[in-house]
């Protein structure tokens, strides 16, 4: 009889024991080895009241717990999961780099796949136009030229980011530095990109060669010319072949263009950004047929002589390869060569690389005569030193824009704002291979990134400085951010500069080329209307 009682006990014991695990569950459950131990613990006193039960025996009872471990809690599901983001931007390794690299981390974070599509600079604009104007829309973000926004956004493909960016604690949008945020991202008073990129071209110089040579940066293009021809033919490098006075990137249908502005702005504008350097605010006339855009094809087409005998062939990564490999003592880029010297990896002028704003000219054009006069006070009165600087930010930085139709906008927006948040931005920034350059305040006055990343704090100074005085010149000339400016530059202006250097046109033949070329297109879309369009670009807070 007392056998059967206990054994009825026991049978009770057990059936607590299953309702105790059971009902006890918690919503997070500890590991499995804690349960074990605490719920035998709470049997064995309630044994020890009522009838001695072998310790043994209750622990038998464990395998219910471990069977319970199998109810885990799901995972809360990742923000844009299952998504997939298609992002075309030019035929790298730069811009895409970057892009590609972060790509599985924003995945692993967000759950949504992200897709770098890379076509070649020449066709990005007219792939881009294409796919959103057929409705295609096979693109949920194009990472591209700020300054084609004139076509993007009036044709209504384009997401107004302005309240995202400004609500977006993560971007800190104020961080960005006034003249990216308030221009290259913002078209008609609202934010259409995300900067990732700071654009301006800025002299490169062998600090080296030119120290060793008892010379100083050229300060107008005249001296330019003079220590190009210096230096061209010398060993520059201690690898006992000739090498290059100067290397600028002249290939045609790539990015070579920008590079007559370079020299043409520091003659034709002298009263200011306001003033402007591509045409009359009065007429829209262009200002390419005249003594200073003469005399500016001129020095660009007799820096050739000082060059590499192909370089009507090369992109800017040639000459950049040839810059690093401490083959050229002068050159012309934006801020990539800055962060390309430092790589010990493909890098042979570590600590040998000065960079400065661009060159300018001691005369300037008098717009009523189309003739070249000398720099005063009242020519020039932004002058320094009686040469008078232009900056060029030229391109205005790689930006990401949403594109309107997508059907993952959220998930877009996020990724480009992943990309240019501080976090990454400030260390994309550092490495040349990303294409990026310095865009954020934070960029110019923390520079342990940099010197983390290889520079010496002198070459820090430098390099970073030389993009805040383009950035704060006075007279900066800003890129063509009109309707079709594509075809303006891209096309007509690319061709005549290619015939010239080749030798098939003469400069009046150039300039007139580009002048009927610029001219046509105006009058096709509107002379008031491409006016109208034109000055408001020249109004710009830096």
């Amino acid at each position: 009889m007392k056998q059967k009682i206990a054994l009825g006990i026991l049978g009770v014991l057990t059936l607590m024991l299953v309702l105790i695990v059971a009902c006890g569950t918690p919503a997070t459950p500890p590991p499995p080895v804690v349960q074990t131990v605490v719920v035998p613990q709470t049997v064995v006193q309630a044994v020890k009241e009522t009838v001695a039960v072998p310790q043994t025996v209750v622990a038998q009872q464990t395998v219910v717990v471990q069977q319970t471990v199998v109810a885990q809690p799901t995972a809360a599901p990742l923000q844009f999961a299952g998504q997939t983001i298609n992002i075309v931007t030019f035929t790298g390794p730069q811009i895409a780099e970057p892009l590609q690299r972060r790509a599985p981390d924003f995945e692993k974070l967000t759950g949504a796949k992200v897709n770098v599509i890379t076509v070649p600079f020449s066709d990005l604009y007219q792939k881009v136009l294409t796919d959103a104007s057929t409705g295609t829309n096979s693109y949920d973000a194009w990472v591209f030229d700020p300054q084609w926004m004139g076509d993007f956004v009036t044709a209504g493909f384009v997401e107004d980011l302005t309240d995202k960016v400004k609500s977006d604690q993560a971007l800190q949008w104020n961080d960005i530095a006034p003249f990216f945020r308030d221009f290259s991202a913002t078209y008609q008073g609202k934010v259409y990109t995300i900067p990732f990129d700071g654009d301006f071209h800025m002299l490169y110089y062998r600090t080296d060669v030119l120290g060793d040579g008892g010379d100083k940066p050229p300060e107008t293009w005249d001296e330019y010319l003079a220590l190009a021809k210096k230096y061209n033919g010398k060993d520059l490098n201690g690898d006992g072949k000739a090498d290059y006075g100067s290397c600028l990137f002249k290939k045609k249908a790539a990015q070579s263009y920008w590079t007559i502005t370079d020299i043409a702005a520091s003659m034709i504008q002298s009263q200011g950004t306001v003033q402007g350097t591509f045409f009359n605010t009065e007429n829209m006339q262009p200002l390419v047929n005249n003594d200073a855009f003469k005399r500016a094809l001129e020095i660009y087409n007799e820096t050739g002589k000082y060059g590499p005998a192909d370089e009507l062939n090369l992109d800017v990564g040639d000459t950049r390869g040839l810059f690093t490999a401490g083959r050229c003592a002068l050159g012309i880029d934006w801020g990539d060569i800055g962060s390309l010297a430092i790589d010990p990896a493909t890098s042979k002028v570590q600590d040998k690389v000065g960079a400065t704003i661009l060159p300018g000219s001691k005369q300037v054009l008098d717009w009523a005569t189309g003739k070249l006069v000398p720099c005063d006070d009242k020519t020039c009165p932004h002058a320094i030193n009686g040469v008078n600087h232009a900056p060029f930010a030229a391109f205005g930085g790689w930006s990401g824009g949403v594109n309107k139709n997508s059907k993952v906008k959220d998930a877009t927006y996020a990724f480009l704002s992943y990309m240019s948040q501080p976090a990454h931005a400030n260390v994309d920034v550092t490495i040349g291979k990303t294409g990026f350059n310095p865009y954020r305040s934070s960029q110019f006055l923390n520079r342990e990134e940099w010197v983390k990343a290889g520079m010496s704090p002198k070459a820090a100074t430098d390099y970073l400085g030389a993009i805040e005085a383009s950035l704060n010149s006075p007279n900066m000339a800003l890129d063509l951010r009109i309707p079709q400016n594509q075809y303006y530059q891209q096309v007509v202006l690319d061709q005549a500069l290619a015939q010239y250097l080749a030798g098939e046109i003469t400069a009046e033949q150039a300039m007139k080329q580009i002048e009927e070329g610029w001219n046509a297109k105006t009058d096709e879309l509107g002379r008031d209307k491409q006016l109208a369009a034109y000055k408001a670009t020249l109004g710009v807070t830096k």
